[in-house]
């Protein structure tokens, strides 16, 4: 398998991990909690765009939510790296700064973007919120600060010229 070529790549695929470990996380906890299905879970998000609308959508505001999901993912990821290219502890310290940074994704979620869309509030079950906060510490903030890491490095790396 050949490596990867350069630092975006690194950042598309923290984002890609990001977003399966958060959409897969929602899924579950749904589905055990209360028997959702994952397409329902996708409609959740897309309802940030349509409102309740989304719920009636079939699978296009499923595809629409689980398109969306990556988007933020991918953007949060971005944003990531686009910040310790200008701070390095971000990225020399990935286990320090990737949970702080996920519980900071978890609060501009879940007290900004979430209030300013057009969904419906979060739940407010004191497990998923306990769950979501660690979910976000562990599994988003630190795959964008690893993958980030990944990518400076990369950024980093010189080719010695072939003679």
């Amino acid at each position: 398998m050949e490596p990867m070529k350069g630092p975006s790549a690194y950042v598309l695929l923290g984002g890609l991990v990001a977003g399966s470990f958060d959409i897969t996380y929602a899924c579950t906890f749904w589905y055990l909690k209360r028997g959702v299905l994952p397409s329902r879970v996708f409609q959740s998000v897309a309802s940030g765009l349509l409102g309740d609308a989304s719920f009636t959508g079939g699978w296009r505001t499923a595809a629409l939510g689980l398109a969306l999901h990556y988007f933020i993912a991918t953007s949060m990821a971005v944003t990531y790296y686009l910040f310790a290219r200008r701070w390095s502890d971000l990225w020399e310290k990935p286990f320090v700064y990737g949970p702080l940074y996920g519980v900071l994704l978890y609060g501009i979620m879940n007290y900004i973007v979430v209030p300013l869309s057009a969904a419906n509030p979060g739940s407010r079950n004191l497990l998923w919120v306990l769950l979501s906060i660690a979910v976000h510490a562990l599994l988003i903030g630190t795959p964008c600060a690893l993958f980030a890491r990944r990518a400076m490095l990369a950024s980093r790396v010189t080719v010695s010229p072939v003679l």
